[in-house]
């Protein structure tokens, strides 16, 4: 799966947030997109799997030499992000149920194992709104880690883990993006040491 952009350029009313951007994004690399709090790295990604159109510009998916249509992205990719909403009245259970209707799991998962990986089978009854901050992302990362998608989008993926959070997050990284176009917003390094292809928003600046 490779996402292309041509000439891609976001702005909102008259400021230009990114323009300019020529670069594709290749079949299971791992890439880093890098810049400051409020630089474009999260409207860049909304770009990227189809939820913002472009302002100017061509965004193309391809996979295996077939074009993929804007509207079918969803069913390719899987995303983490601080801006993603869980379903707070759902219990663990239903969260997950509710996900892998969408999405199948990864071959050798399924909801026992996610409920494992976030080490929550005590809990599984226990509403997502009475999780702490810490866990809910832990749940964000999990869904997207073990859904079936040949893309993984992850935005700022530590916010609100503590250190073990963290080593637990690139654990998951090591397990689970093998074989995955894997795309990281970051300003932090630990997050995205394992992208050999960074992006830098500074450098589409107009």
């Amino acid at each position: 799966m490779n996402i292309s952009l041509q000439n891609i350029g976001r702005r909102f009313n008259r400021e230009w947030i990114f323009r300019g951007i020529d670069y594709t994004f290749k079949n299971a690399g791992k890439y880093a997109v890098l810049g400051a709090n409020g630089s474009g790295k999260s409207t860049l990604l909304q770009v990227l799997n189809g939820s913002l159109a472009p302002s100017v510009g061509v965004l193309k998916y391809e996979d295996f030499g077939k074009d993929i249509e804007h509207g079918e992205i969803f069913n390719l990719l899987s995303l983490a992000a601080p801006y993603l909403e869980v379903i707070e009245d759902f219990s663990l259970n239903e969260m997950i149920d509710f996900h892998f209707k969408f999405k199948k799991f990864k071959v050798g998962m399924d909801k026992n194992a996610v409920a494992d990986i976030l080490s929550l089978d005590g809990s599984r009854n226990k509403l997502v709104k009475y999780f702490s901050s810490g866990m809910k992302q832990r749940l964000k990362l999990a869904l997207a880690f073990c859904a079936d998608t040949p893309i993984l989008m992850l935005d700022e993926p530590t916010s609100n883990l503590d250190t073990q959070g963290i080593d637990w997050y690139l654990s998951l990284v090591e397990k689970f993006s093998e074989n995955r176009l894997t795309i990281v917003c970051s300003n932090q390094e630990h997050e995205y040491s394992f992208c050999p292809n960074r992006l830098r928003i500074a450098d589409y600046k107009s």
